[in-house]
């Protein structure tokens, strides 16, 4: 089994299906909790649903992105499309306090991550800067997508609350 620092796990094509299937992860155990919690819907505020909507699409599009034909038309259009639900999944993310209004967590640095990298993986991209947006993009999916992702899942928290009941 190959280690966290084994350099044929750091291949771009071999890191892009280990964040693709951490991605699939996510979102089957996204989908599953928001499932388990359906009788408790009507209690989740707007803003909420929102956010979980969002961070659903960048997720589900995650794997379509690094998996397939990079740089044509297709790619572009869905690449577009991941970055404005990320932008939007962190900027509702801002308005979202678990401790009161005002109240930031750790969490939150993700958000203010994403604000920042996403505009850097876009001028990467317009640039042909390949090897600059990869990184960027994978920074993006570990960090905002994955690591935040699995901090969602606590047991005081609302999708965490909902999958483990």
């Amino acid at each position: 089994m190959a280690s966290v620092t084994d350099p044929a796990l750091l291949r771009p094509a071999r890191l892009d299906r280990v964040l693709s299937a951490g991605a699939v992860l996510l979102f089957a155990a996204a989908v599953v909790a928001i499932m388990r919690g359906r009788d408790q819907w009507q209690l989740v505020p707007a803003l909420i649903w929102l956010h979980l909507g969002t961070i659903l699409v960048a997720t589900a599009l995650t794997p379509v992105m690094l998996l397939r034909r990079r740089g044509d038309r297709r790619h572009r259009m869905i690449g577009t499309i991941w970055i404005v639900a990320m932008l939007a999944t962190a900027i509702t993310s801002l308005f979202i306090h678990v401790s009161g209004p005002g109240r930031f967590s750790i969490i939150h640095l993700l958000s203010i991550y994403t604000l920042v990298q996403v505009p850097v993986l876009w001028w990467a991209a317009r640039h042909h800067n390949v090897a600059r947006h990869r990184r960027a993009v994978h920074g993006m999916v570990i960090g905002a997508l994955l690591v935040a992702g699995f901090f969602t899942f606590p047991f005081h928290r609302l999708l965490g609350t909902w999958l483990f009941r």
